[in-house]
């Protein structure tokens, strides 16, 4: 790493967020690092290295469960750092689910059913691409979307985000308790740099897919969803389920940040491969005594 990761992410971890303000992180914010976006990608590759080693124990060890949530506007670039980050990691313990428009047997359960079934398992890495946050920010946002969530009506009033941000806290802590460890990524584009990149999905053919019309009437809500944001970082941010808010005007500088605070966290896991009994590396010698003596025979 350029620094140490413990400097470069501790400007943007948020774990105490009752003062937390969202304008108090720049978007286009590098700690003031001056280095070329090739010279990341090194740093990147390097952290994604350590990251495979950790995520081979973690499977092995088969103790904990990772967690990994990712919430942002349009073109904030949380597919591009899922694979960047991830890319080195064995997909046999990783899983990546993205969490789009609910489908109609969704409505029909309260509003985490279809995170819950996806939670990582013991010995896992689950990455959120989006995640049951969206149900406090879009669900906010757009009263459309809380309509179609059929609850009941006396159960709708003006306390009913203040509530769901409660009941995620309470729902993370419960997590944390059995041995999840959860991170969440806010990557903070700005408005300025959103307009560059979609107008940029519109001049480049190979990334018109890229686009849709629903992004520009999305934008149109900014100062809603970031107020949506800044509350919903303040009422979950805790030490277990920390925020990290990563300035992400620039890829390079996003990814680093994340990767950095995925290393180190799971650094405090104390993960280690199984070691075994006596009686265990006993039938281990056996079984390797008994391979020697077949090759004999032959």
């Amino acid at each position: 790493m350029p620094m140490r990761a413990a400097e470069l992410i501790a400007p943007f971890r948020i774990t105490k967020g009752r003062k937390f303000a969202l304008s108090d992180i720049a978007p286009d914010d590098t700690l003031g690092l001056d280095i070329e976006k090739e010279e990341a990608k090194l740093h990147i590759a390097a952290g994604v290295e350590k990251l495979s080693e950790m995520q081979e124990k973690l499977y092995a060890q088969d103790r904990w469960s990772v967690l990994l949530i990712f919430q942002a506007m349009d073109a904030a670039g949380k597919d591009g750092a899922i694979k960047h980050v991830m890319s080195g990691v064995n997909p046999q313990g990783c899983q990546v689910t993205s969490f789009k428009q609910p489908s109609a047997l969704e409505l029909d359960h309260d509003y985490m059913w279809r995170c819950l079934i996806h939670l990582p398992e013991r010995g896992r890495i689950g990455i959120f691409n989006r995640s049951y946050y969206e149900e406090v920010l879009v669900a906010r946002v757009h009263e459309a979307v809380l309509a179609r969530q059929k609850l009941p009506p006396q159960l709708v009033g003006k306390h009913i985000f203040a509530d769901r941000h409660e009941d995620i806290a309470s729902f993370e802590r419960y997590l944390a308790r059995n041995g999840t460890l959860i991170l969440k990524f806010f990557l903070h584009v700005s408005k300025k740099e959103q307009k560059r990149r979609f107008i940029e999905r519109l001049d480049e053919a190979e990334k018109n897919w890229k686009f849709s019309g629903a992004d520009i009437a999305e934008r149109q809500h900014w100062k809603a969803y970031m107020r949506a944001y800044e509350d919903m970082i303040r009422a979950t941010a805790a030490p277990h389920a920390p925020w990290f808010v990563v300035p992400s005007d620039n890829k390079w500088f996003a990814r680093l940040v994340i990767v950095a605070a995925i290393v180190e966290a799971m650094g405090t896991l104390d993960l280690a491969f199984p070691t075994l009994s006596k009686a265990e590396r006993a039938g281990l010698l056996k079984a390797r005594a008994a391979l020697l003596r077949e090759n004999h025979d032959r």
